[in-house]
């Protein structure tokens, strides 16, 4: 008993030990590029991560020989908490310019954490005579060919070589190294000889450090397409566009430290539209293998085949459903459902045909054809196994599977008949016989009874147009109601939802999560002009939205203001570190503010409309 206790506690303190080394503290440095001008700015960040920010002490920067301080230690921190551990990360930025051209080290800084001393590896830095990056040639303070270096789109397929109908993933990345707003989709591109699907992606652009031919960028995916090439030979997708609004400086200033700190906070800067564009990509399709099967029907991954049938046990006339369903990894959307063939006797319908495709980083799903079967003949019937044929990917051959056979028992029924030879049954000829049999040689015209049948349709003919028409008008009215009915609830709740919004994003920035609270903030207001001003979804902009408070009446400065809110959120996107924590609770009581102005000023106009 002792020894089984003893191994338990052994246990325990293992997996403990186990934990806390798994999510050991990490003290690391990088920098946003590795090559710089002389006379060029860069950045180096020491980040701290997986550990309490509140227990660390004595940060200490290395020496920095042979480079400026322009700027720093500016700190950022983040908190989370999880089963009640807190972690979280935390930031010490320097912006730095060379002294001198050649090789600069950047030695290790140190900080102490629980007792213990943390230190970073030491970073060498290639300082060049001048670069590309620092040309300021117009009064924006930046040009066309320095925000092609800074902002663009990179199309990343992950082959370059295919087989017909292979799938082919291509995900498109935002690189950026300056402050941007909201992208648009300028031009999609066009996948020419490809079936193309979509694949699920977050609804959110989330940017990551990332570095790209020696610099660090903001990276982030804002698309992925899973795409099936229809045709063999060298297939072409054309770039993919968007309109990039980037915050730039209108003019540069001679004080290298007001240059630094000439920000969007500052009021000094400008948003132009620049035209990202993605690179073009070229894919060599091979065909597939000559000898196709004659099942073949254009599947192309790893597949299986099932089917069922409702009943195995029938009368004559009865009906039966055969179930085929087709599911794997592959293209779905066209493969074709195979041929279902029948014993004679038995006589099918033309199948309904549903699917269901999952659109993850692999496509795949199922496709379920239906068939209505109906045996016209007694005995013991017998449907044969159902073929399907795809090609492997994996073995890069043609595969060919079965269905089991389905053996059907049909009983004779109430009306059976047994075909003759003629096409007719005994049953048919006998009632033939008996029409025969009782036709008349003479007749008499009934005009009373013409006369009725004319009326009865003249009558319906004039008052089903009248009927069908009253129905339509009451049911707009039903809808006219039912959706003012909708407008006026989202108008009385429009501002309670968006108190709710907003106290959930305070609460996000109490807990250190900047991005979910910029977030907040936006969706909050953006909400409430949805349903104060009754714009759907669909086509609510912001601007339509601002149109429609300057038809109300509402003062230009509580517009500006909307406007500055929706231009900090958007910025602080990419940003979520720019402001301090006084600017982030004045931007929150800022929104509260215009939210109740705008509560009594709508409410007030449209009781006096």
């Amino acid at each position: 008993m002792k020894n089984t206790r003893f191994a338990t506690y052994l246990t325990v303190l293992f997996l403990i030990f186990f934990q806390i080394n798994n999510f050991a503290q990490k003290f690391s440095a990088t920098v946003d590029k590795t090559t710089v001008g002389l006379n060029e700015y860069f950045q180096v960040d020491f980040v701290f991560e997986e550990g309490n920010v509140n227990e660390l002490q004595a940060f200490t920067p290395p020496s920095f020989n042979g480079l400026i301080v322009i700027s720093g230690p500016n700190e950022s921190r983040s908190m989370r908490i999880i089963n009640g551990q807190v972690s979280g990360s935390l930031t010490y930025s320097f912006v730095l310019k060379p002294r001198k051209l050649g090789k600069v080290q950047i030695g290790s800084a140190q900080i102490t954490y629980r007792g213990k001393v943390l230190k970073t590896n030491p970073i060498t830095v290639n300082v060049v005579k001048e670069t590309a990056g620092r040309k300021i040639p117009s009064s924006t303070g930046i040009s066309q060919e320095e925000l092609k270096k800074n902002v663009f789109i990179l199309a990343i397929p992950d082959k370059r070589r295919a087989m017909q109908g292979e799938q082919i993933t291509v995900t498109y990345k935002l690189y950026t190294r300056l402050n941007i707003a909201s992208p648009q989709i300028s031009k999609l591109p066009k996948y020419k000889g490809f079936w193309a699907e979509e694949l699920e992606s977050s609804q959110t652009i989330n940017f990551k450090y990332e570095m790209y031919s020696g610099k660090r960028y903001k990276a982030a995916v804002i698309k992925k397409v899973a795409l099936f090439p229809t045709k063999s030979g060298e297939l072409t997708v054309t770039p993919f566009e968007l309109k990039i609004p980037v915050i730039v400086k209108k003019k540069r200033s001679v004080d290298i430290f007001d240059d630094f700190f000439n920000d969007s906070f500052f009021g000094r800067t400008k948003t132009i539209d620049f035209f990202a564009k993605s690179n073009t990509i070229r894919v060599k399709v091979a065909p597939l293998p000559g000898n196709k099967p004659e099942s073949f029907g254009g599947a192309v991954g790893v597949f299986d085949i099932s089917a069922s049938v409702d009943k195995k046990k029938v009368k004559v006339n009865e009906s039966i459903t055969l179930r085929v369903k087709v599911s794997g990894r592959g293209n779905i959307a066209l493969l074709e459902i195979p041929e279902v063939k029948l014993p004679p006797g038995m006589e099918k319908y033309e199948p309904k045909i549903t699917q269901s495709i999952r659109r993850k980083n692999i496509v795949s799903g199922r496709k379920v054809a239906e068939y209505l079967i109906v045996p016209r003949i007694p005995g013991e019937k017998t449907i044969p196994p159902i073929e399907f044929t795809y090609f492997d990917l994996r073995k890069k051959k043609f595969e060919t599977i079965k269905t089991p056979e389905f053996k059907i028992t049909v009983e004779k029924g109430e009306n059976d008949y047994t075909p003759l030879a003629s096409g007719y049954s005994k049953e048919d000829v006998k009632l033939l016989s008996k029409d025969i049999r009782f036709i008349k040689t003479t007749f008499s015209l009934r005009k009373k009874s013409d006369f009725k049948l004319l009326s009865n349709w003249f009558w319906f003919a004039a008052i089903f147009p009248l009927i069908l028409l009253a129905g339509v008008i009451s049911y707009n009215k039903y809808q006219n109601k039912i959706s003012g009915d909708v407008s006026l609830l989202r108008f009385q709740k429009a501002e309670k939802r968006a108190k709710q919004k907003l106290k959930e994003a305070h609460e996000a920035l109490q807990n250190g999560n900047k991005p979910a609270y910029y977030e907040g903030l936006y969706h909050a207001l953006l909400g409430y002009l949805e349903d104060k001003l009754n714009i759907s979804k669909a086509e609510f902009t912001k601007e339509k939205a601002l149109n429609k408070l300057k038809q109300l009446g509402i003062p230009e400065n509580v517009i500006n203001e909307i406007k500055d809110i929706f231009e900090k959120c958007e910025l602080a996107r990419f940003a979520p570190n720019a402001q301090t924590r006084e600017s982030e609770e004045k931007l929150y009581n800022k929104t509260l503010e215009i939210i109740n102005e705008l509560q009594n000023s709508i409410s007030n106009r449209k009781k006096a409309k």
